[in-house]
């Protein structure tokens, strides 16, 4: 006993003693005198039940063994415990043993438990039996689970020689124990045996019992008596808080007609449990009632009805009055199924019926109703409900199972066979568990209306149900008990309470569920011929989707990307060839791989609590095993500006997971980029990016969990009863980095840390209001009327938290808690915090935003009638960002990104030694298309950013669509417009990426063109003759310092060179004309090989003839004109080149895509026009010639022929 009992007597006298005060208070009625004889009785039944084990013949009385009373094992017992009286210590050894290895055995403990075997709780009306069975003393009532019941034991006093008793297992529950009666109990008085009937009863058997139904109108008989061997018994039923079951009985010799009889009397549901298929019974008293559903007609019980075993002389077959014909005796035509699927028949299986005897070896989910037979079997009775008999099935017990269904491979995940029960199968307990019951997970506790709710309200198929259990376990296991509580989360739906577990999976249940799907009807599935359920038919389930952990998406993500970094693929070879070490290993310092949610098989779909971190200043999505940075946009171009989202559980199937991998190398060259002993440091950073319109947020109804509690105040706890806020217009906000503020402003000694913090700007739309119930009382007076009430706030510490949500031109509320101050908004409140040379001179306050307070966005009631309040900084027009005027300036625009690249260091650094390349500070470069309204073709823009704006914001990838506001706009030493981040600087997300954006084709033009309008297109493509040849060179230079190598030998002679690596690179300017002007053309490495007409094979040749001298170079002076040569003239390779480059082989006409060498952003001045004579005839011409055009490959290819009409043949 887990608590204190009386110990046991030590001699027989006492134990008498003490057997007779427990007998007279527990047993004995309360208002009656002492019963001798039932005392006298009850010790002769515990003295022959315990000698008859043969082992006990030294003691008459089981001494060690003290009697106990139902209401001492609720109060007392705990534990779960056995007793077994009857058996010797042997008999026990060998119930242990059946229990395997591992197993937890139960206890054994000396107690003698007597009571009354009853179907009715003693305070409840006759109506209320449920079929349930009760062991009951004076003390109280236990329920009781017995594996074989005769209908004689109910009423009379038992012995229960062997039993064992578990109490509740659910935590906090109020719910009681119950027993388990092993083996026959031992009646205290003899039980009077049924004489049986002083005359055979009439009965109709099932042949005629049928036929009478049918034709129940030609004869009047009223009520019948019906004799037959049990067929099928159906589940215990409730419907509309009525139980029922519904019984078949068939013709006794063979297989014939079988007739259903309905009993749906209380105090007969105990019958249920006497009923064994294949035994012959006998029911009397049967009348004649029609389903509602089923609309047919069907036997049933009334009170009166009796159940008796089908004896030989009990019963003799009644005659009726009129004859039957063979016609009439034949049974009904059966109909076709209403389920069959049409259209799927290639799809859908159908199931197998049989009966299984099999031993429960572990529970997969107790409220789910699934458990593992003989280690090989799924065993599913969620399609039936077994309220009473869930609490005791555990590995060990044995079951019997008559007509299941057994489905195989239902897909969905489930490996291994389902054995699944539906309404018209029956469960019958054929052993009881010597195994104490497992501690079972939260999740496989509770929710078990839930499931049920799954089953008898969605519809769910049982792959689908089986598939939706494991989602929910995984649910569970991401978001419990930290988020909520299990029982909260696996909460069954009720009206305006919708389940929250159903609300994350049912969002796609319209496309897994078939449309017209029919509805269940229990009175159909057991009397429909032949037999329909929703076990008939299955489809298999590919999975639908999964709720991976965060972490586990985010490792999924990293190996993926570490699994496709190639740097060949990333550089292909005709590129790469070409790059210097420096140059290659900066290319792949860093990459990016974005694998949309399409890419996962099966489908992944993200949950978890957004929550805003004050280490980082991004939001998170976070479960019980990690967290993932993330940018949600509420649509396009619109950021997410509502802090109340904060602490909200976000589902979303439509997502990108991005990987931005980093890589620190040093390959030599382009030869070894398959080498991975080159690649020094890897490291990834991974986030997320999703849409809120892809997303369904729910309210968690509690704060999550971490280690910020305060960030969830303003959306998951209650309002605070007092405090203070202020409604403010955000101006403009700056970027988040490091900047040097003290903490400690009483610890002079202490040098500034840098801090992580971000600051804004605003205007005060009215004075303070304070908390007045659940609103805002009016504002005070702002003091000084018609003036800006200009803000500084400055962010640092845990409320940086804040920065994803501020964005301009929005209006927020900032709310100070709980704050006894009389003017917490108009005063100073230093945390240490030098910021007074930052303060504006027209700005009424400089305020440090504090760890408590927090952040609402203010709506349109509380937003007063403001009048030419400033707003955001305007973008900057394209003349003022592409002239020459202001620089140093600040611009604001957006854009989208078109590439992003490492900087490369200065021309000092690159000879830097190798061991030293780590201290090299790099920076970030983003090329970015503008977006301008009155531009057709969008000019390109180089935006750099350096420390101490590094690591870029997560975000900023090739195909984004960003606003860059407060760029300082800067004019390098060679007239190009360029900007740098600074601390100024804002960055907001309109769009992401597309995951397939189609390429589209440059514009065709003409070279006239280009010399007309204000914004030709920087990049186009035109059909033109190549002229002649202006340059050629060849060069082989240092992999790592640049220098020429002749003979592949860097010629410069410093030990800080270590490379014995050379690399070629070539180029070729050419003139080009289209018949409307003409443009010199550059073309770069593998680009020049295109140009000569040369084949890969041949091109290779001639970089290894010029390896000898290094360079090899021609200048042709024009058309005609002698070559000049930097090389021996007379040389092989020279006079192979200046051949060449004179021929039809190069000077013919070609398609050439191409990038103005001039690029938009230059804004040196352009070269006028000249003053160029020619001679035509005799006769001398002069003109004004504008400058060439100078263009930049980008490809070369054949000219397109156009199509000619094919001749057709003439005959004559």
């Amino acid at each position: 006993m887990a608590a204190s009992r009386a110990q046991p007597p030590t001699s027989e006298q006492a134990w008498l003693e003490a057997a007779q005060t427990f007998i007279q208070e527990t047993l004995c009625p309360a208002d009656k005198e002492p019963d001798k004889q039932l005392t006298q009785s009850v010790i002769d039944c515990v003295k022959e039940t315990w000698l008859s084990q043969g082992e006990n013949q030294d003691f008459t009385l089981p001494l060690s063994y003290s009697f106990v009373s139902v209401q001492n094992l609720k109060t007392h017992q705990h534990l779960p415990c056995c007793s077994h009286l009857s058996w010797s210590g042997n008999a026990y050894q060998a119930w242990t043993r059946g229990a395997g290895p591992g197993g937890s055995v139960l206890p054994r403990e000396q107690l003698l438990l007597l009571g009354t075997l009853v179907d009715l709780l003693e305070d409840l009306e006759q109506e209320y039996r449920s079929g349930s069975l009760y062991v009951r003393d004076n003390t109280g009532t236990l329920d009781c689970e017995l594996i074989d019941l005769d209908l004689s034991w109910l009423g009379h006093l038992f012995l229960f020689p062997s039993w064992s008793y578990l109490p509740s297992a659910k935590r906090n529950s109020l719910g009681e124990g119950h027993l388990e009666l092993w083996g026959t109990p031992v009646p205290v008085f003899p039980l009077t045996v049924n004489p049986g009937p002083l005359m055979p009863i009439p009965v109709l058997y099932p042949e005629k019992a049928s036929y009478l139904l049918r034709y129940r109108k030609k004869c009047k008989i009223e009520e019948v008596n019906i004799a037959g061997k049990l067929v099928h018994l159906s589940a215990l039923l409730i419907t509309q808080n009525k139980r029922y079951f519904i019984m078949t009985l068939g013709e006794l010799a063979q297989a014939g007609s079988q007739v259903s009889i309905i009993a749906q009397i209380p105090a007969q549901m105990v019958w249920h449990r006497v009923l064994r298929p294949g035994r012959a019974y006998v029911l009397t008293q049967l009348r004649v009632t029609k389903t509602r559903v089923h609309r047919s007609c069907v036997w049933t019980t009334i009170p009166s009805s009796t159940l008796m075993p089908l004896r030989p002389g009990y019963v003799q077959e009644l005659e009726l009055d009129i004859e039957f014909s063979e016609a009439d005796l034949k049974p009904l035509p059966q109909p076709t199924s209403s389920r069959d699927s049409r259209g799927q028949e290639g799809l859908v299986r159908g199931s197998k019926v049989l009966h299984y005897l099999g031993t429960v070896t572990d529970v997969l989910n107790e409220s789910a109703s699934l458990y593992i037979l003989d280690g090989q079997l799924i065993l599913c009775l969620a399609y039936q409900k077994i309220h009473g008999l869930r609490r005791v099935i555990r590995p060990g017990v044995c079951l019997e199972l008559r007509d299941v269904h057994l489905l195989q491979a239902v897909g969905g995940g489930t490996t291994k066979p389902v054995l699944a029960l539906c309404l018209h199968g029956t469960v019958r307990l054929q052993g009881f568990s010597c195994l104490k019951p497992e501690t079972l997970p939260s999740y496989k506790v509770y929710g078990a209306s839930l499931y049920e709710q799954l089953v008898w309200k969605c519809q769910l198929g049982l792959p689908l149900y089986l598939w939706a259990t494991k989602a929910l376990e995984e649910l569970v296991c991401k978001l419990c008990p930290h988020v909520l509580r299990c029982h909260q989360f696996l909460k069954h739906s009720s009206p305006g309470k919708p389940s929250l577990g159903l609300q994350l999976l049912a969002p796609s249940w319209d496309v897994l569920i078939p449309p017209g799907s029919p509805v269940r009807h229990a009175h159909s599935e057991i009397l429909e011929e032949p037999h329909n359920c929703p076990l008939q038919k299955y489809t298999p389930l590919q999975i639908p989707y999964s709720f991976p952990t965060i972490l586990a998406l985010a490792q999924e993500g990293q190996h993926r990307a570490w699994a496709t970094f190639d740097p060949r693929a990333l550089l292909p070879v005709p590129e790469a060839a070409y790059l210097t070490s420096c140059q290659l290993n900066r290319r792949l310092a860093w990459s990016w791989l974005c694998l949309p949610s399409s890419m996962f098989q099966p489908a992944q779909v993200l949950l978890g609590v957004l929550v805003a971190s004050s280490h980082k200043g991004c939001l998170q999505l976070r479960d019980l095993r990690g967290s993932l940075p993330c940018v949600p946009l509420a649509e396009s171009s619109q950021p997410l500006i509502d802090p109340k989202l904060i602490g909200c559980l976000v589902r979303v199937e439509k997502f990108q997971l991005v990987v931005e991998r980093e890589v620190r190398s040093n390959f030599p060259s382009w030869e070894e980029m398959g080498m991975a002993s080159f690649i020094q440091k890897k490291q990834a950073r991974v986030y997320l990016q999703f849409y809120l319109a892809d997303a369904l947020i729910l309210p968690v109804p509690r704060p999550t969990f971490g280690s910020e509690p305060s960030q969830t105040a303003s959306s998951c706890s209650e309002e605070p009863h007092v405090g203070q806020s202020r409604l403010f217009l955000l101006s403009h906000k700056e970027a988040l980095m490091k900047r040097n503020f003290c903490l400690h402003p009483g610890d002079s000694s202490q040098p500034p840390k840098p801090t992580l913090s971000f600051r804004v700007s605003g205007t005060w739309l009215c004075g303070t209001q304070r908390k007045e119930g659940s609103g805002w009382s009016p504002p005070e007076s702002l003091g000084v009327e018609n003036k800006d009430q200009k803000v500084f706030l400055i962010f640092l510490g845990s409320s940086v938290r804040w920065f994803p949500f501020l964005y301009p031109n929005q209006v927020y509320r900032l709310v100070a808690p709980d704050s006894s101050e009389a003017a917490v908004f108009e005063t100073e409140h230093s945390s240490g915090t030098s910021h007074r040379p930052l303060e504006l001179s027209d700005c009424v306050s400089c305020l440090t935003v504090q760890e408590e307070w927090t952040l609402e966005l203010g709506n349109s009631q509380d937003i007063p009638d403001v009048v030419e309040v400033p707003r955001a900084l305007p973008e900057s027009s394209l003349a003022h960002l592409l002239g020459d005027i202001s620089p140093n300036s600040l611009v604001s625009f957006s854009a989208e990104i078109l590439s992003r690249i490492l900087c490369e260091p200065p021309l000092a650094l690159r000879r830097i030694k190798p061991e030293n390349a780590g201290a090299i500070k790099t920076g970030v470069k983003l090329t970015v298309a503008l977006e301008m309204d009155d531009c057709e073709y969008p000019p390109h823009l180089d935006i750099y950013i350096e420390e101490p704006h590094l690591p870029p914001q997560i975000g900023l990838l090739p195909g984004a669509r960003v606003l860059f506001s407060q760029l300082e706009k800067r004019i390098s030493r060679s007239n190009i417009v360029y900007c740098c981040f600074r601390s100024t600087t804002s960055v907001q997300i309109l769009s992401f990426p597309q995951e397939t954006k189609p390429s589209a084709p440059l514009p065709h033009i003409y070279l006239a063109e280009l010399l007309q309008g204000d914004r030709p297109p920087f990049q186009a493509t035109i059909s033109c003759h190549i002229v002649y040849v202006l340059s050629l060179q060849i060069l082989w230079v240092c992999a790592h310092c640049t220098s020429i190598c002749p003979q592949g030998k860097c010629s410069r002679r410093d030990p800080s060179c270590p490379s014995q690596r050379a690399v070629s690179q070539a180029n070729i300017r050419l003139l080009v004309e289209d018949g409307t002007a003409e443009a010199t053309v550059i073309c770069r490495n593998h680009q020049v090989a295109v140009a000569l007409g040369l084949s890969p094979s041949e091109w290779s040749s001639v970089l290894e003839h010029a390896r000898g001298p290094g360079r090899v170079a021609l200048q042709f002076t024009g058309l005609g004109a002698q070559t000049q040569s930097t090389s021996k003239t007379q040389e092989p390779l020279t006079l192979l080149l200046r051949t060449l480059c004179t021929s039809p082989f190069v000077l013919r006409p070609v398609k050439l895509s191409f990038a103005l060498e001039r690029r938009p952003t230059d804004i040196t001045p352009l070269e006028p026009s000249r003053l160029q004579q020619f001679q035509c005839g005799e006769l001398p011409l002069l003109t004004r010639v504008n400058p060439r055009l100078r263009l930049v490959c980008l490809s070369l290819q054949a000219p397109e022929l156009p199509n000619l009409p094919q001749a057709s043949a003439v005959s004559s």
